[in-house]
């Protein structure tokens, strides 16, 4: 039942405070700040830390993405090399980032150390891509993945009606944002549920395939490096598939005020994390091409369940399932994490402050979880999810690239400061300008949809100018926000947190 607060002054916004007790309060006084807080909790422990981040890494791609990777190899040796390579490269990253969330301890990932090194316009444009486009469009890819695969066992001797798909999928998304709305534990216990569910099928993959070579069938291995050599040019798209199968390493930073003992376990967890997904990513796809030669591989739609026909029998209709719960697992994982990088944006002043509040008895932040859901469905049902992920692909890896940059930057800059966990520059060197030359092969690989993607995110300069610079709005807008910030608090039952962190 939603309960009916004083309303209260102009102070602090003309926005509605909160109590210990759970309900809303004009007052702020002092004896509800001598209750607990209303803040979010520190409950993301080593282990969920690990499972947060291999849970959202293994999704759809490791049983998707070896398609477009052989693809744009040509060789099967070449594909391995890119698997490796691309881990390799992840790893680079993770580690970066370790350094970064160690000594910028703020959630939000790249938003943050791209605000506190290049500044609120850059950082405001990567958030506002983030909000509009790709989350809601990657959050529908990878859930349309689950829906079709949750559905498979059902449709085996006819095609899967594509309404049904998505019915099912929009089920899905509502249920991720239900779950991460209700409680922190229990998304994160459930998140570490779904990381073993995940684990258990790249090994229903692996432990057959080492089998299969124990047994001498290494034909498909044969000459690894010759054969239909793709073009140097196509390189960069194998990377793009690769990396994108590897994406989720960075999620962890998103959460790390959430995170126990950040300077000890985000490192520990992105090591942990990184070195066990690499090497299984590696081993299943050895574990592949032990059974289904390169062509049979680019003519399957869905590899895994092409290798569990293969080499399970019966138990193949298990593989589907296992998909689905892992991309069931990073839909969870991406939200719990992407939500906080709308938190901290609101936060500091470059979101509406309605996606900065907690709900006074969840202690989640309620309305940063809820945003993505209507704008995800419009992408499911109406938009080319696929383009509009090629559009955005390099955006993606420019601002990694970019606030990987500016580790190196806070090196010269501000040298005496604290930082728990370092590495090697050579590390961030390396990442950050693998991560700009991709960018740069794109633009020439593929003009159209980079150009594309470059001007979706210039539309966010403007926007930055008109919501943010701009502080003489008319008091009738001033006034309508204010309404709509009050009466959205009311019906969500959240407060602003008691707990104002610096602003960068």
């Amino acid at each position: 039942m939603v309960r009916k607060p004083v309303m209260p002054s102009i102070s602090n916004g003309g926005y509605l405070q909160g109590n210990a007790h759970g309900h809303l309060d004009s007052m702020g006084s002092k004896e509800a700040l001598k209750q607990e807080k209303i803040v979010l909790k520190k409950k993301i422990t080593l282990l969920r830390g690990i499972s947060i981040i291999t849970g959202t890494i293994i999704g759809a791609g490791i049983f998707i993405s070896p398609k477009g990777v052989l693809q744009n190899t040509g060789t099967v040796g070449m594909s391995l090399v890119v698997w490796s390579v691309c881990g390799l490269l992840s790893l680079f990253g993770a580690l970066s980032y370790a350094e970064l969330g160690t000594c910028i301890k703020k959630s939000g990932g790249h938003y943050t150390y791209i605000l506190e090194v290049f500044g609120p316009l850059p950082a405001f444009v990567r958030v506002w891509v983030e909000l509009l486009i790709i989350r809601p469009a990657a959050t529908a890819v990878i859930s349309l993945a689950f829906g079709r695969y949750i559905l498979e066992p059902f449709f085996i001797q006819c095609e899967i009606p594509e309404l049904a798909i998505k019915l099912i999928t929009a089920v899905g998304i509502t249920l991720v944002m239900i779950l991460n709305s209700m409680s922190v534990s229990w998304s994160a216990r459930i998140q570490i549920f779904l990381t073993f569910f995940k684990l258990t099928a790249i090994l229903i993959i692996i432990v057959p395939g080492v089998m299969q070579l124990i047994k001498g069938e290494t034909q498909n291995f044969k000459d690894a490096f010759s054969g239909n050599d793709a073009s140097i040019m196509r390189l960069p798209l194998a990377f793009y598939y690769g990396m994108y199968a590897y994406a989720g390493w960075f999620y962890l930073n998103f959460v790390t005020e959430e995170v126990e003992n950040p300077e000890k376990n985000v490192p520990l967890a992105i090591c942990i994390s990184m070195i066990i997904v690499t090497v299984g990513y590696v081993l299943t796809n050895v574990a592949y091409f032990s059974t289904i030669s390169a062509k049979e591989l680019l003519l399957s739609n869905a590899v895994a369940v092409t290798f569990a026909e293969r080499l399970l029998g019966k138990f193949s209709l298990a593989v589907p399932v296992f998909v689905a719960l892992s991309c069931f697992g990073s839909m969870n994982g991406g939200v719990f994490a992407v939500s906080r990088l709308f938190y901290v944006a609101s936060r500091e002043g470059h979101l509406p402050e309605i996606l900065s509040m907690i709900h006074v008895h969840k202690y989640t932040p309620l309305p940063a979880v809820i945003v993505l859901h209507p704008l995800t469905m419009i992408m499911l049902f109406v938009g080319d999810l696929n383009s509009l992920l090629n559009f955005l692909s390099f955006v993606r890896w420019f601002f990694i690239g970019l606030a990987v940059a500016g580790l190196i930057y806070l090196r010269y800059k501000r040298p005496d400061m604290h930082r728990p966990f370092k590495v090697p520059l050579f590390i961030p060197a390396l990442f950050s300008f693998t991560c700009l030359f991709m960018v740069a092969l794109s633009l020439y690989s593929d003009p159209l949809s980079t150009g594309i993607g470059f001007g979706i995110t210039l539309t966010g300069v403007p926007a930055y100018y008109f919501f943010i610079v701009w502080d003489k709005k008319p008091k009738w807008f001033q006034r309508i926000s204010d309404v709509i910030t009050r009466t959205l608090q009311i019906l969500l039952e959240v407060v602003p947190p008691e707990d104002d962190h610096n602003k960068s």
